[in-house]
C-alpha cells in the first residue's frame, strides 16, 4: 500500500524505510513535500514556510547561534529498487536510501525530538538536486528567500558515511569545437577531418597532471578529463566537426573565473575553434575553522575528509554559511542499483546531532 503520510514518531531506520517508500523521483517531489509539510506543522515548537515543492522550518528560542540542516528530498530514477527491504544484517536496501533519504529522516527526527536545542535550528527539504542546476530547489530558495536561509553554520546531510566532509569541488564543463571541412572518405584529401583534429586536446589530456592542493589541512584531488566526444557525419564522410566534452573538477581554493582561466590555458595551441562554457558551479572552502564547524567536529568525533563531489554546501557558501557534509549515507553508493545503507549508520548519526543539539 502506497505510503502518503509520515509519522516522525517512527524510529530513523523506520522513518527512512517510509521515506524510500514514498517515490520522488526528480520532478515528481510535490506529494511527499506535502507530506513533510504536514508532519512538520504538527511540531508546536517550529515555523513552517514553504516555496515550491521546498520545505522550510525554524525554531526561534533567541538562540545565539542558528544552525541550518539541509537535505533533498529527490532521488534518480528507480531501477527496480523500491519498495525498500531490510535485510537479516541490519542493512536497508532501496531508492535514495544512501542519496539521501537516510539523511532526511534523520533531519525529519532531529526535527521532531529537540523541541528545544541549544541552538535555533532551520530544516531545509529542498526538490531537484539529482538534476540540472537551474532546478535545484536550494537555489530558488536562495533567490526568493535569501532570509530562510540565514545561519552561523549549515550542515548538510549528504551522504558521507558518518563522517565530516569539509567544503566541496567545483565543477565545470566545457565543449571544444574543431572545425574541419567534408570531403568524400574515398577522396580524403580534398577535406580537412575534424575529428583528427582533436587528437592535441586528447594528447594534452592524457598528460595533464591533476593539482593535490591542502586545505584547512584537507588534501584535494583535481581531475580534467574527457566525459565525451560528438563527431562524424557518414561512414564515408570526412567530418567537418568534432567537439570533446571536458569536465574540470578543482579545489576550492580557485575562484570559478580562475577555473576557467585554468582550462583555457591547458588548452591553448590545441587547435580549439570553439570554446563553450556548458555549465559551470563554483566550490566551497571547509570552514573548518568557524567556532561552530570546531565545535561540530569536536561533538562528532573522527577526522574530516575532503568532498571531491559538488554538493549544495556551496550554495551555502555562496551566502556566507560556511557549511560541512555530513550524513549517514555511503556516497560510493549513491545511484546504484544495490543502493543501500546499514541502519545502524542512520542511528549513529541521528544519536551524534542529538547529543550536539542539546548538550
Amino acid at each position: 500500500m502506497p505510503v502518503t503520510k509520515l509519522d516522525l514518531s517512527q524510529d530513523g531506520p523506520a522513518l527512512t524505510a517510509a521515506l524510500v517508500d514514498f517515490p520522488s523521483v526528480s520532478g515528481t517531489e510535490k506529494p511527499l513535500a506535502d507530506a513533510i509539510e504536514e508532519a512538520l506543522r504538527t511540531l508546536p515548537h517550529l515555523t513552517v514556510d514553504r516555496h515550491g515543492n521546498n520545505v522550510v522550518a525554524r525554531t526561534n528560542l533567541g538562540r545565539a547561534e542558528r544552525v541550518v540542516l539541509a537535505g533533498h528530498i529527490d532521488t534518480v530514477p528507480i531501477a527496480d529498487n523500491v519498495p525498500s527491504r531490510l535485510d537479516e544484517n541490519g542493512v536497508l536496501w532501496g531508492c535514495g536510501t544512501s542519496d539521501m533519504k537516510s539523511g532526511v529522516a534523520v533531519q525529519l527526527r532531529i526535527a521532531a525530538t529537540v523541541p528545544e536545542p541549544n541552538r535555533d535550528l532551520t530544516f531545509v527539504f529542498y526538490d531537484n538536486e539529482e538534476v540540472a542546476a537551474h532546478l535545484n530547489g536550494l537555489g530558488h530558495v536562495a533567490d526568493a528567500h535569501p532570509d530562510w536561509l540565514a545561519g552561523d553554520f549549515a550542515i548538510l546531510l549528504e551522504p558521507s558515511d558518518g563522517q565530516v566532509e569539509g567544503g566541496c569541488q567545483g565543477t565545470l564543463r566545457v565543449h571544444l569545437r574543431m572545425k574541419g571541412e567534408r570531403a568524400h572518405s574515398a577522396r580524403g584529401w580534398m577535406g580537412s577531418n575534424a575529428i583528427h583534429a582533436a587528437a592535441p586536446v586528447l594528447a594534452r589530456l592524457a598528460a595533464y597532471e591533476p593539482r593535490r592542493p591542502v586545505i584547512d589541512g584537507l588534501e584535494y584531488r583535481e581531475g580534467l578529463n574527457a566525459v565525451g566526444i560528438e563527431g562524424g557525419v557518414a561512414t564515408n564522410v570526412i567530418p567537418d566537426e568534432c567537439t570533446v566534452i571536458v569536465n574540470y573538477r578543482y579545489a576550492p581554493d580557485r575562484s570559478m573565473a580562475q577555473a576557467e582561466a585554468h582550462v583555457r590555458e591547458v588548452f591553448a595551441g590545441c587547435g580549439v575553434d570553439e570554446f563553450v562554457v556548458d555549465d559551470h558551479t563554483g566550490g566551497a572552502l571547509p570552514g573548518l575553522s568557524h567556532p561552530a564547524a570546531a565545535a561540530f567536529m569536536a561533538a562528532v568525533g573522527g577526522t574530516a575528509h575532503p568532498k571531491f563531489g559538488w554538493t549544495d554546501v556551496a550554495r551555502f557558501s555562496a551566502l556566507g554559511v560556511p557549511a560541512v557534509n555530513y550524513g549517514p549515507g555511503n556516497p560510493l553508493l549513491a545511484h546504484k542499483r544495490d543502493e543501500h545503507v546499514a541502519v545502524e549508520r542512520i542511528t549513529h548519526c541521528e544519536r551524534r546531532l542529538y547529543d550536539w543539539l542539546t548538550a
